[in-house]
């Protein structure tokens, strides 16, 4: 299973210590998890929407990264809500049976938050980041043919 990741390029590790110290959407505090989208698109998607709106403020010094891991996730049951989606996560992470845990993306429902628990025995097996720079500057600029869909520079 390829999975993606949009990070800066000092945090490409996969020790899950962003998740560790300030904790994630379905994860608390303390637990170390590494998030991962099924595909690039969302994960550049996902991190857009921590980003300043204005693009002069974006940083640029990020990386798109994937690697591949041989395992399934273990996937959160249909129509969950967010408290049962927490809870899932919680039982997956306690019991500590299946390496990767997947939640459809609230982003984009289509596609999925894949998180590999890094206390998993499984998880020092897995690859590093392949990745390469990255640009939302480049990759959001306003292309010149734009004014005739009604965009606006």
């Amino acid at each position: 299973m390829k999975l993606w990741r949009l990070c800066r390029a000092g945090h490409v590790a996969l020790d899950g210590g962003g998740s560790r110290q300030f904790g994630g959407r379905y994860t608390p505090a303390g637990s170390p998890v590494v998030n991962f989208a099924s595909d690039a698109a969302l994960a550049i998607l996902i991190a857009l929407r921590y980003q300043p709106r204005d693009l002069s403020g974006i940083v640029e010094d990020f990386v798109l990264g994937w690697t591949e891991i041989d395992a399934e996730p273990v996937r959160v049951p249909p129509g969950a809500d967010e408290d049962e989606v927490r809870g899932f996560v919680r039982e997956w992470l306690d019991e500590g049976q299946a390496l990767l845990a997947a939640v459809p993306s609230r982003v984009l429902p289509e596609g999925e938050v894949v998180m590999m628990n890094v206390h998993h025995p499984d998880a020092g097996q897995v690859a590093p980041l392949v990745t390469r720079p990255f640009s939302f500057a480049q990759c959001l600029h306003t292309p010149p043919m734009a004014d005739r869909y009604g965009a606006q520079q």
